[in-house]
């Protein structure tokens, strides 16, 4: 499935509530779990959001000219700066920031803004694991991988899938709100209208953001 598909498809159907809970991190104590619970699913959202998640295409980008590539390094080298302290490896660093970056285009999300979200959500630990059982970076919830993967929920500590969930979700919930990011990322969190989740991560997202040439 294409990326203008995958957007049109999952703008075009409403999802569940999302049970995807934040894991109390060093970084942002006040970050507390969700209460969301699994909620019946139509086959057409279900189908859409498993082809959204079972797409292989592998997470390197490709670019239509040599400018858009080298913004593209820029880009890379600073992130990898400022998460160095975070992650020291330097391997790892640069693959989980190829990463991020590949799923949120892919998903039609603003790459700061998912770095935003993983620092709230789990304070970029891998293996983070929440109160209410969510797990990961992006703190995905186990059920999903029954309801839209492969039912093996030990894959969402693996780095390219929890991305993936993540992304793919907080798409459907920002595209319910229309694109509202204050009402997509209270659904995300389980908690729609509240304030203190998604001023939790527009705060964090102001760390990675990034003007080229400055």
């Amino acid at each position: 499935m294409s990326e203008p598909v995958l957007k049109s498809a999952l703008s075009r159907r409403s999802v569940l509530a999302l049970a995807a809970a934040p894991v109390l991190s060093t970084w942002s104590p006040a970050s507390t779990a969700g209460a969301q619970l699994e909620e019946d699913m139509a086959d057409s959202v279900r189908s859409a959001l498993s082809a959204a998640i079972s797409n292989s295409a592998p997470p390197k980008p490709s670019f239509a000219d040599t400018a858009s590539r080298i913004a593209y390094l820029r880009w890379l080298g600073e992130m990898s700066q400022r998460l160095k302290k975070r992650k020291p490896e330097n391997v790892a660093r640069i693959e989980f920031l190829e990463t991020v970056w590949y799923e949120s285009k892919r998903a039609g999300l603003e790459t700061d803004l998912v770095l935003g979200l993983i620092q709230v959500e789990s304070g970029f630990r891998k293996y983070a694991i929440s109160s209410a059982g969510a797990r990961g970076y992006m703190q995905v919830m186990p059920f999903w991988t029954r309801v839209i993967g492969d039912g093996d929920a030990t894959r969402l500590f693996h780095m390219p899938t929890n991305l993936r969930f993540g992304c793919v979700i907080l798409r459907h919930y920002l595209d319910r709100e229309k694109g509202d990011l204050f009402m997509g990322l209270g659904r995300y969190n389980g908690s729609r209208g509240r304030a203190e989740y998604p001023n939790l991560v527009f705060g964090a997202r102001r760390a990675w953001e990034y003007v080229p040439g400055s």
